[in-house]
């Protein structure tokens, strides 16, 4: 094996790390969230301005520490190209993203809006395919075949009582596959020529801006003590900065498709996070859903 391969392999093995990781802090982040609105009566799109608003200082300010950021930092903000690349990032992956997903589970619930976007999945694998004209390979295949079944088992238990479809919330839900593609396909290129936390500093930065603008938080303070403080600062910190930041430098080390079918991993971090905080057990199902999505894990590496 050439030198190039063996460089190539490392970088694909970093990316496939930085997406798990990325993904299980994405899980542990939905489930500290979920408790937060719950026990706070705090308002989803609130909590989505008020992540998006402080973690993106703590991208530009990750971008700032070295030399080569700051030089990302400028030129990004000197090229017309560069900035309307970061502008569709911003909108078409992270506002499109949080919104719609937000949106499906309050027309449906959050199983049905967690499998509608996994359905993304295949979006990408189009995608890809499409992109450089080839088939889909079997193990993408049967990587897509056992993310989707055990993600549908992980977020229903296997209950198809769960899942609720009005047009609205299907709409929303496919709304919610496509968020999830353009997650994984339209960040890849501007970071590889300005740089991770570039690229999701300026992105946070105009889509929490723009939310903030419509939504005003400021007219929806809830009342936080000390814990509710901390946690939200675990959201912003572990959920948002350093979930992004990992998850999109997968899609960049490990490629758009390996990315989209790791991410799954959200789903299973997030009912194993509930299960232990609330000692509810794990249903068949679930165990069954768990495993599928360990031996997709393992085809895809």
């Amino acid at each position: 094996m050439g030198e190039k391969d063996m460089e190539r392999r490392r970088i694909v093995r970093r990316g496939i790390v930085a997406t798990l990781v990325g993904g299980t802090f994405w899980g542990l982040n939905g489930t500290v969230s979920k408790w937060l609105m719950d026990a706070y009566a705090i308002d989803p799109l609130w909590l989505v301005c008020v992540r998006e608003l402080t973690a993106c200082w703590l991208f530009l300010a990750a971008a700032a520490v070295t030399s080569k950021g700051r030089g990302q930092l400028a030129g990004v903000l000197r090229s017309p190209r560069g900035l309307a690349q970061v502008v569709a990032v911003s909108f078409g992956a992270v506002l499109f993203s949080q919104v719609a997903y937000l949106e499906a589970i309050d027309w449906t619930n959050s199983a049905t809006a967690t499998i509608m976007q996994s359905l993304g999945m295949v979006l990408v694998l189009a995608y890809v395919c499409l992109k450089v004209r080839r088939r889909p390979r079997r193990r993408e295949i049967l990587g897509v075949g056992l993310a989707l079944v055990g993600t549908y088992l992980v977020a229903t238990g296997g209950n198809p009582g769960q899942l609720n479809l009005p047009p609205e919330g299907l709409a929303w839900g496919l709304g919610c596959a496509a968020a999830a593609a353009c997650l994984s396909i339209l960040p890849a290129a501007p970071m590889a020529r300005w740089g991770n936390f570039t690229v999701n500093g300026l992105a946070f930065l105009i889509s929490g801006a723009v939310l903030s603008a419509w939504y005003r938080p400021w007219e929806h303070m809830p009342a936080l003590d000390g814990v509710a403080i901390t946690a939200l600062g675990l959201c912003v910190v572990v959920g948002t900065f350093a979930a992004y930041a990992l998850y999109l430098q997968g899609v960049k080390d490990a490629g758009s498709m390996r990315a989209s079918l790791l991410g799954t991993i959200e789903p299973v971090t997030a009912t194993i996070a509930t299960v232990v905080w609330l000692g509810t057990p794990f249903s068949p199902a679930e165990i069954v859903g768990f495993v599928l999505i360990i031996v997709m894990v393992y085809l895809t590496a």
